[in-house]
């Protein structure tokens, strides 16, 4: 821990900082456009000259396309409505595999070990293969194209041939029920499903080809299911399956070339030329509080995206091996694979995170030489929380960079990567979203890392936060605030915006989803703040703020607190209505063995008391087993604030662990403590 709040737990070493790409692209730009030679500067003209600055970027990274430009921004104050691009022709898949050599491009492990390992040059061959299979099942730029699959090598060259026809990749994890999946793939009307026979999870092995026989049944645009065997790689045709698809083929996944005479042998793709602004994928929202929405992404917006925060913020290079523990229902998932453009060696790996060991994941870091880490900031507080101690075990001689997101990183989870996993890496606290498929704000190899904050809002991102100011006239925006919370927005288009939510003509549920609060300004709907070094900190979503006495609160910050109790694994609190105001209501997980006695609610709330306010004392404290959270591991205060409230929680589906949510009714009409 810094001896002061004002000292950085970690600075990069300035002979390294020089050979970073970012140092590069500021030296570029600098010498050019005769701004001054720092990050902050950088900043500011990436916003002030916003279409110079993207096309500097496209240059930069290495933009593969087979048309220029005629606009690089056009109708570029409308939030929605601004284009980019305009006139240019590219081809997603095409920018990542520009790479055909011998070097590793996917290790796939799983809870036995690393079980597969393709080269850029195999990737290619098989992406070449599946494609081939594609095109003579009559798929077509536009088709949808769902998937059900563990996070393996075969998805992501089933995504690659996908996009390299110009077909809409939408992916689901195996661990999705069938409702949900439907849910979600009844709106886009899929032409193939991509399936997986089952995974494994806690030493547990879970097959799912029930589950796909019936989503193939629940799923009449659906003319052909390919299975790709992980948890049975001796796999054969299930009769069960094959009775209920009477549409048309059903095909093991490595059969596939052989399911037509003429898809064999060495092939080049015919990567379809498309439009910068031509769909790629199909995201979801969570769903928790009705239908998910089918956000859907552009191929160019998310491919120039990703390679800026790959390239420039992660200083990502093809010498990297580059891990995200995520599963294909994450957009974490679509960030990950992206790495392709870089060149670098992608590590996917499907199972629990703790099995068979509790730092399973740290020794396959040290084993495979990770060089770049990502995570949710859950398993972090997990493994601080199980007394996991890389450092003392490994040497994680390649590793550089920690990334984290899905929730905010406590203060003193900076901590326990700096004390308890390696003191010289970059600590990277990112944020954004499935709603951009990429960060608002996020990491920086150029910029010092300061305890509880994320380093920098993002090159291009007109990052601001507003404050909730109930006087201003109805079309006027409230005040920009630096160093006070409010609301994080964004104030200016950028080519990762979504294309809008699927078959949705009029673009209205857009537009109440991200800018029906502040005029033609995108809400993030996250709670946050600006730090006078320009670092960013998340307290928690908007819509979980609580509001005890008319003073907000986010729930991070209590959540910052109570996890340092050693008793407590893990916590929720929900802001309920109680005697025409709102008291807090904190529901907390203990350990095995733990009981929650009134020596541990003092506890709790002196600390609490001790290192946040008064306010963010909690009038009730109440133990449950579990804590309900979505599927990505986000925990869901609004599901649970229902339930307090008796209000219906309108999607299940969308959570992880649905019966939870029983160990929180019959709370409401409890009094105070």
């Amino acid at each position: 821990m810094p001896d002061s709040p004002n000292k950085p737990m970690w600075q990069p070493n300035p002979d390294r900082a020089r050979q970073t790409a970012m140092a590069r692209f500021l030296a570029q730009v600098a010498a050019r456009h005769g701004i001054d030679k720092n990050y902050h500067a950088l900043y500011r003209w990436s916003i002030e000259s916003r279409d110079v600055f993207w096309a500097t970027v496209w240059d930069f990274v290495d933009i593969r396309a087979s048309q220029k430009w005629d606009d690089i921004l056009e109708n570029g104050d409308a939030m929605p409505g601004a284009r980019w691009f305009v006139g240019s022709r590219l081809n997603f898949a095409e920018n990542l595999l520009k790479r055909r050599d011998d070097h590793a491009a996917l290790i796939g492990v799983g809870e036995t070990g690393i079980y597969q390992t393709l080269t850029y040059r195999q990737l290619y061959a098989e992406v070449a293969r599946v494609a081939a299979w594609l095109k003579s099942r009559n798929i077509k730029a536009g088709d949808r194209i769902a998937a059900y699959m563990a996070n393996t090598p075969q998805t992501v060259i089933a995504m690659l041939a996908c996009a390299s026809i110009g077909a809409v990749w939408s992916s689901c994890s195996p661990d999705f029920g069938v409702k949900g999946v439907l849910e979600r793939f009844a709106q886009i009307k899929p032409r193939i499903l991509f399936a997986v026979d089952g995974y494994r999870y806690n030493g547990k092995a879970i097959d799912t080809i029930d589950a796909v026989a019936d989503i193939a049944d629940g799923l009449p645009s659906v003319a052909d299911v390919v299975i790709a065997p992980f948890l049975n790689p001796s796999l054969k045709l299930p009769p069960k399956l094959s009775s209920k698809l009477l549409r048309g083929e059903l095909v093991l996944f490595d059969e596939l070339h052989a399911a037509h005479d003429d898809i064999e042998g060495d092939m080049e793709i015919e990567f379809a030329q498309l439009p910068f602004d031509h769909p790629l994928y199909i995201l979801y929202s969570s769903g928790t509080t009705g239908a998910p929405k089918c956000i859907v992404h552009g191929a160019g917006g998310t491919l120039i995206q990703h390679r800026k925060e790959h390239v420039l913020h992660t200083d990502l290079t093809a010498a990297d091996t580059f891990f995200y523990f995520t599963t294909c229902g994450w957009m974490m998932w679509n960030w990950l694979v992206s790495g392709l453009a870089s060149g670098c060696a992608l590590v996917l790996y499907d199972g629990s995170p703790f099995f068979p060991r509790s730092d399973s994941l740290w020794r396959l870091a040290d084993e495979i030489g990770i060089s770049i880490f990502g995570t949710g900031a859950r398993y972090l507080a997990a493994s601080a929380k199980a007394n996991v101690r890389p450092r003392n075990d490994y040497k994680l001689a390649e590793l550089r960079a920690i990334l984290s997101t899905g929730s905010p990183l406590a203060a003193e989870h900076f901590d326990y990567v700096y004390a308890d996993i390696k003191a010289d890496l970059m600590l990277s606290s990112i944020s954004g979203g499935t709603d951009i498929v990429s960060c608002f704000v996020l990491g920086n190899p150029l910029l010092a890392v300061h305890r509880g904050e994320i380093q920098c809002r993002g090159l291009g991102m007109a990052v601001d936060i507003y404050g909730d100011d109930k006087k201003s006239a109805p079309k006027s925006l409230p005040k920009s605030l630096h160093g006070e919370r409010g609301e994080l927005v964004c104030t200016k288009p950028f080519p990762s915006m979504p294309l809008g939510f699927w078959n949705e003509p009029d673009n209205r549920r857009y537009h109440d989803a991200y800018f029906a609060r502040f005029e033609n300004v995108w809400a993030q709907g996250d709670y946050a703040e600006l730090t006078d070094r320009d670092g960013i900190i998340i307290y928690g979503r908007s819509d979980a703020v609580l509001n005890p006495g008319g003073v907000r609160i986010g729930t991070a910050e209590i959540y910052a607190q109570v996890e340092k109790i050693d008793a407590v694994l893990e916590s929720l609190c929900i802001g309920q209505n109680w005697h025409d105001d709102v008291r807090i209501v904190l529901f907390v997980m203990l350990r095995a063995g733990e009981t929650l006695t009134e020596q541990l609610k003092t506890q709790i709330r002196d600390t609490i008391r001790s290192h946040a306010t008064h306010r963010h004392v909690p009038a009730k404290i109440i133990a449950v087993p579990d804590i309900p959270r979505t599927r990505s591991g986000k925990i869901t205060e609004l599901a649970v604030r229902n339930i307090i409230h008796g209000d219906p929680v309108k999607n299940t589906e969308a959570l992880a662990n649905p019966a939870a949510l029983e160990y929180f009714r019959g709370v409401g009409e409890l009094e105070e403590e």
